[in-house]
């Protein structure tokens, strides 16, 4: 019988423990969804495989994608038609050739050079909100006042949002991002925020400016919808895994305090670690890695045919025995970067280089200026969004 899928996490700092006895029984699992049976992929070289190779599709609209098996009954053409109308310009979900039209105008975005240049202004970001959580005592909520607001400040800059706007902005962003536990909520904030770049793509256009969205427009190369997804993806995609990454690796390094200490010691390290921290906590699992085969192939010595959808499991691809010297343990001397907590070939995440950034400069400086930082409650006591697509921390109260 065919497992069930998706399953919770239980600890911050280990995906769920069925994914272990997955990856001893085979590197290719089959389970259930609500909507049909998928493979599952449990090992990083099956991983790379799938993600890096031909014959898989990550569009949705492809038969068989394992998106649709997440519900239990197919949307209405009604659904479809609106949700694709809402993704257009989401390049994520479209395949080569397609896909490469929009990578390619954005690649010169996310280089090393342009993250350099990018660094004053997130450490001016960073040295604020640190600045605000100190004037106001010495206790804060660590989720919402750093974690989620650094990205949200830092895209603001990246896509030139007024300053006047940011309040909004970055409001809506939380809204959108934490509200798990209502849906309605939540959706209700995105669509204001994709309203919101509405406006702002349709200003910009009239006077583009010297950021990323003004040198998109002004290449001439993408309509005004395609514009408005780009961004509102940018957005989601950029914010969400950073703003969850941040609190849980402020605390798994607070959990290791030799470990901290030698990064203290030698900051040069930082680099380093955050790609351990990406590794180990992969809090982007299954959501980003769906595909469905276009063809019959084999993986891992399975047959998979034509039509059948396929999750990577990111996490436990990252803690691959065959692939990581004791991987369930957190070592920022381990220097591995051949993760795929990034994903993998031509979908592999575009803003990892700013990702990287913006953790390197967000932990250095927090446990730098807010050395006496701690956590006020047990671990097993931090709320988890462990029933969300992307994993996190909903809240965590700290003092100094």
């Amino acid at each position: 019988m065919a497992q069930t899928f998706p399953v919770q996490r239980t600890c911050p700092f280990a995906p769920p423990p069925e994914y272990e006895r997955m990856r001893e029984e085979a590197p290719l699992v089959r389970v259930s969804l609500p909507g049909g049976e998928v493979w599952l992929v449990t090992r990083l070289a099956e991983a790379k495989q799938v993600l890096s190779g031909t014959g898989i599709s990550t569009n949705p609209e492809t038969p068989g994608h394992p998106h649709w098996a997440l519900q239990p009954e197919p949307p209405t053409p009604e659904e479809r038609a609106a949700l694709r109308a809402f993704a257009v310009g989401h390049f994520i979900d479209l395949d080569p050739p397609e896909h490469g039209r929009f990578r390619r105008l954005l690649i010169p975005e996310f280089t090393v050079r342009r993250m350099k240049e990018l660094r004053p202004g997130i450490q001016r970001i960073t040295d604020e909100l640190i600045d605000d959580m100190l004037a106001k005592g010495d206790e804060a909520e660590l989720v919402e006042a750093f974690g989620l607001a650094l990205p949200s400040l830092v895209i603001c800059q990246l896509l030139g949002v007024p300053y006047e706007d940011r309040e909004f902005f970055q409001s809506r962003t939380r809204q959108a991002l934490s509200n798990f536990d209502d849906p309605d909520v939540s959706r209700a904030a995105m669509m204001e925020i994709r309203d919101f770049l509405d406006g702002l793509v349709t200003k910009v256009e009239r006077q583009p400016g010297d950021n990323l969205l003004g040198r998109l427009i002004q290449s001439g190369q993408l309509t005004h919808d395609e514009l408005v997804g780009v961004i509102f993806l940018l957005l989601v995609a950029g914010h969400e895994t950073t703003a969850n990454m941040v609190p849980l690796a402020a605390l798994t390094l607070m959990r290791h305090p030799d470990q901290l200490a030698a990064l203290r010691a030698n900051p040069d390290k930082w680099p380093m670690a955050v790609d351990e921290l990406l590794r180990y906590h992969s809090v982007v699992d299954w959501v980003a890695f769906d595909r469905v085969a276009t063809e019959d192939q084999e993986i891992g010595g399975q047959l998979v045919r034509k039509g059948e959808g396929i999750f990577v499991l990111g996490a436990s691809a990252n803690r691959d025995e065959r692939a990581f010297e004791r991987p369930d343990e957190f070592d920022v001397e381990r220097g591995a970067r051949h993760h795929v907590a990034f994903g993998y070939g031509v979908h592999q995440c575009l803003g990892q280089n700013l990702a990287r950034a913006e953790m390197e400069i967000a932990l250095r400086t927090l446990f730098e200026r807010v050395p006496g930082l701690r956590v006020t409650v047990p671990d097993e006591e931090l709320p988890m969004k462990g029933d969300g697509p992307i994993f996190g921390l909903k809240a965590m109260p700290v003092a100094w």
